[in-house]
C-alpha cells in the first residue's frame, strides 16, 4: 500500500519546457555584460517573491539599461518560456480524475511569466484546475529553496512530509525538501518526463 498521499510538482521544466541557457545567453548579449551583476540577480529574486511589482521591476531595468525599450526587457525576461507538451496536460488531468492523490503545484515564478503563459498556453486554465492547490511564489511571498515555503505548504494543507513526494528540476529545491522529510524526485528534464513519475519512482508507490 502506497504511503504517498500528496504529489507536489514544480512547473518549469516539469510541465512547461524552459530554455534557461538560451535565456541567459540572450540576456547577457542584450545587457552587454559577461555575467549578470549581483544587483540584477537580487532584483529578479525579489520580483519572483512578489516583493516588488512588475512596474518596479521593469522600471529598474529601463533605468539601468536606458537603451532598451520596455518591450525588449519583457521579451528578454519571457525568452525562457517555451512549449507545454499536451501529453503532460493529459497526465495531470488523469491524476485529477482518479483522485488518488492530493495534487499541489509549487512554483517559483512571477507575474510576467504567468501572464505570458495564460496568454500563450491555450489550456492553462484547464491545467490549473487539475490541482487542489496552486502556489506561485510571487503570490505567497515565499520562494524555493527556502525552508519556509515547504513549511507553509505542509502546514496549510496539514500534510505529513513523509507522505508527500516533491518533484523539481533544481537540486537545491529537492535538497531542502528532502532535508525536511519529504520524498523527492530531482527530475532530469533532459532525459526524463513527468509522465514517467510512477515508473521511475516505483519504490515509493
Amino acid at each position: 500500500m502506497s504511503t504517498i498521499k500528496t504529489l507536489i510538482f514544480d512547473f518549469g521544466d516539469v510541465f512547461i519546457n524552459l530554455d534557461k541557457q538560451g535565456a541567459m545567453t540572450n540576456a547577457l548579449e542584450l545587457f552587454e555584460v559577461d555575467e549578470l551583476p549581483e544587483e540584477l540577480v537580487s532584483i529578479n529574486t525579489l520580483y519572483e517573491q512578489g516583493l516588488i511589482s512588475t512596474e518596479e521591476f521593469i522600471e529598474f531595468y529601463t533605468d539601468n539599461f536606458p537603451k532598451l525599450s520596455k518591450k525588449e526587457i519583457i521579451d528578454a525576461w519571457n525568452y525562457i518560456l517555451k512549449d507545454f507538451p499536451q501529453h503532460r496536460l493529459e497526465f495531470i488531468k488523469q491524476l485529477a480524475k482518479d483522485k488518488t492523490y492530493k495534487l499541489i503545484l509549487l512554483s517559483n515564478t512571477n507575474d510576467l511569466h504567468i501572464s505570458w503563459i495564460a496568454k500563450n498556453v491555450s489550456f492553462y486554465e484547464d491545467f490549473k484546475a487539475c490541482f487542489d492547490k496552486f502556489y506561485l511564489s510571487h503570490e505567497i511571498y515565499l520562494r524555493k529553496p527556502n525552508a519556509d515555503i515547504y513549511e507553509f505548504v505542509l502546514g496549510e494543507n496539514k500534510l505529513n512530509a513523509n507522505e508527500c513526494i516533491f518533484i523539481d528540476d533544481t537540486k537545491d529545491n529537492t535538497d531542502t525538501a528532502a532535508a525536511m522529510g519529504l520524498n523527492v524526485w530531482h527530475i532530469d528534464e533532459t532525459k526524463q518526463d513527468i509522465v514517467d513519475l510512477f515508473t521511475i519512482n516505483k519504490e515509493l508507490f
